[in-house]
């Protein structure tokens, strides 16, 4: 007779937005660098994903928290700017700061062009600005007790000034993009990031809130070892403190013994625009077989 109690229990399957549009790629990356594969197919909204668990669905970052709210996914990956314009109920399960071109956080600017006599937001009493951000602009305004008109914007809002708004709230990492169409930044509005989020009744499930906080911890590792390299060297005893000295003083390297007891093993983790200017100095101070390695993960 067969013991039921000792078939294995399968997991659930963790239906997990992914955001389409700028955040798309980086995130897939990020993913990558977690240790997941994900493979988009430009004719499909649901890209595979090398876990039987998962599965993944596109969707616009706009409209992420509402689909996690409503519970249409379990989790997902969208900035705390849409959550917050949504008013969504949802859990926060990470703060995940990464961005289309950087590592950091994006802001929410009010700009003007360049030749606008707007100095700052109490200027735009009676005016209109054009915005994606619609809800969030209205209470920037709200609470700088100004009163102007707030349309939505389709996109392309950085041409829409002076003919067709008098000042637009828009997204920016470097303001590149700013720049290039003659507008300045006059206040910044609210600063974002990318943040992991869950269903409520998705979070209180004891397998899927797991398999979330296990995504979380992957996430984070990934993020952490962004901009990061691993350094492996060889040195004599008598060179360790011209070696240690070399090295960032925030930077405390394992050390290990090799055969030779007159040699030791070091292995440290540096900043990889860092390492360019460090390495020839370890040379220098006595340091033998270098080894530079990519990471992927730092899990604290």
């Amino acid at each position: 007779m067969s013991d039921k109690s000792s078939k294995p229990t399968s997991k659930p399957i963790l239906k997990l937005g992914i955001p389409k549009g700028s955040l798309e790629a980086a995130t897939i990356d990020l993913f990558r660098r977690a240790g997941f594969q994900i493979t988009v197919n430009s004719r499909s909204y649901f890209p595979a994903i090398d876990d039987p668990n998962i599965e993944c669905m596109l969707i616009r970052a706009q409209e992420m928290a509402r689909y996690v709210e409503d519970g249409v996914l379990d989790a997902g990956l969208t900035g705390q700017d849409w959550i917050s314009e949504s008013g969504a109920n949802v859990e926060s399960v990470a703060d995940l700061v990464y961005a289309k071109q950087s590592f950091g956080r994006v802001r929410w600017v009010l700009a003007v062009p360049e030749s606008s006599s707007v100095q700052s937001v109490k200027d735009l009493e009676g005016k209109v600005i054009a915005t994606e951000l619609v809800q969030t602009t209205l209470r920037y305004l709200q609470a700088n007790n100004v009163n102007a008109k707030v349309e939505f914007s389709w996109g392309a809002t950085e041409v829409k000034p002076p003919i067709l708004a008098d000042a637009i709230v828009e997204v920016t990492e470097t303001g590149s993009s700013l720049r290039a169409n003659n507008l300045r930044i006059v206040e910044t509005v609210i600063e974002s990031n990318t943040k992991f989020i869950a269903n409520t009744k998705s979070w209180v499930d004891l397998d899927k809130r797991e398999q979330m906080l296990d995504i979380k911890m992957l996430l984070e590792g990934a993020i952490n070892a962004m901009g990061k390299v691993g350094l492996m060297l060889n040195v004599e005893r008598k060179n360790l403190d011209a070696i240690l000295g070399v090295l960032p003083a925030l930077k405390t390297p394992t050390i290990s013994n090799l055969a030779d007891e007159n040699w030791l093993a070091l292995n440290t983790i540096l900043d990889e625009s860092t390492v360019r200017t460090i390495i020839p100095r370890l040379k220098a101070a006595g340091a033998h077989g270098i080894v530079e390695y990519p990471l992927n993960k730092i899990v604290v």
